[in-house]
């Protein structure tokens, strides 16, 4: 596999060397998400370097290519009952491990859980000048030094190339249940700060079309005294549920109109906007299908009210910016970081802000 990682390496330091933009595009099922790449740009596709590298279920870590199927680890992760526990969206069977780190989404799981980056361990990358770097390690308790691994969660291929990644595992859950209840908007965001603050087995919470649905996850007698706890019916499609929210193939997904994603703080009312819209994470992720026109501006003054931020997630207008305005103190570390790592500026430019 080495083979692949010098002709990765040489087709970085070309581009480098002629100032050519390069599109880091494996799968391609994310490329909905993030601004356009400034500049025409040559596709470097790392989707040969595939594979799991080390895999010892007892110590609860797997190290894998930046190239593997998401489907391909999870289910090899299944066989010996367990999982990645952020839930990771794949958007389409040729979703990949890097390109999951990469844009470092995190499914219903994540309010208890944890987010992506709180489980990657280390990352084997290439920077912008075709330099094989490697950073943290395969254990909880490596932190000397600044934690890059985690710095590269979330950043878009703006910063290298993802080659490997290790990631924390969890055990599947002995058992699961979805539970439902009719409910409004602001009882479902009072409840649901409220459980989340007492020794319940949730995993996951939606509230959509004045409903709102639980998953309890854990041991058995854990998960039966939740339920008899907080009522509500059980469902017997609970899975499939979780991943029509999670692939977003749900139908509040699918009305065609631009996608808002604003992350708060869950204890934040019901935001005044029209029409209707989708809460996890116990009420921190609300979801709005907007239509054309809605001034980003003034949503991103919302979401800053609330705690938060905006991200137009999907149907990105031609000059929008897709990401919440950063702080000029916080943009100009965010400069300074892609002028470390990518000195020519050639990796996803523009990706997550204009001119970065």
């Amino acid at each position: 596999m080495q083979y692949i990682i010098d002709q990765l390496a040489d087709s970085i330091r070309a581009a480098a060397g002629h100032k050519v933009p390069l599109c880091i595009r494996s799968g391609g099922s994310k490329d909905f998400y993030g601004n356009r790449i400034v500049g025409q740009a040559d596709v470097l596709d790392p989707t040969a370097y595939a594979g799991i590298v080390d895999y010892e279920p007892t110590e609860l870590v797997v190290t894998a290519r930046a190239g593997t199927h998401l489907a391909d680890l999870e289910a090899e992760l299944n066989k010996h009952g367990q999982m990645l526990a952020f839930e990771p969206p794949h958007f389409g069977a040729a979703a990949t491990l890097g390109g999951s780190v990469a844009v470092g989404l995190s499914g219903p799981r994540r309010a208890s859980a944890g987010a992506a980056r709180d489980f990657v361990l280390g990352v084997r990358m290439l920077d912008g000048r075709g330099d094989d770097l490697r950073f943290g390690g395969q254990v909880m308790k490596n932190v000397a030094g600044y934690d890059v691994s985690r710095l590269m969660t979330g950043s878009m291929g703006t910063l290298g190339l993802l080659l490997e990644v290790s990631l924390k595992v969890l055990p599947l859950p002995a058992m699961e249940i979805t539970l439902r209840m009719p409910m409004k908007e602001s009882d479902a965001i009072h409840r649901m700060n409220l459980w989340a603050g007492k020794p319940l087995s949730i995993s996951a919470t939606c509230f959509y079309d004045d409903e709102l649905t639980l998953r309890l996850s854990g041991a058995e007698p854990a998960v039966r005294a939740a339920h008899a706890k907080l009522g509500g019916e059980e469902i017997d499609d609970g899975a499939d549920f979780w991943k029509s929210v999670r692939e977003q193939t749900h139908p509040f997904f699918q009305s065609g109109k631009t996608l808002w994603r604003l992350s708060i703080k869950s204890t934040a009312l019901p935001l005044p906007l029209p029409g209707k819209q989708l809460i996890e994470w116990g009420g921190a992720l609300r979801w709005w299908a907007s239509d054309a026109g809605m001034d980003a501006e003034a949503l991103h003054i919302m979401a800053k009210a609330a705690s938060g931020h905006a991200t137009l997630f999907r149907g990105q207008e031609v000059d929008a910016t897709v990401f919440h305005p950063l702080a000029p103190g916080m943009m100009r570390i965010h400069r300074r970081l892609k002028e470390k790592f990518d000195p020519m500026g050639i990796l996803n430019p523009g990706r997550m802000y204009p001119q970065s």
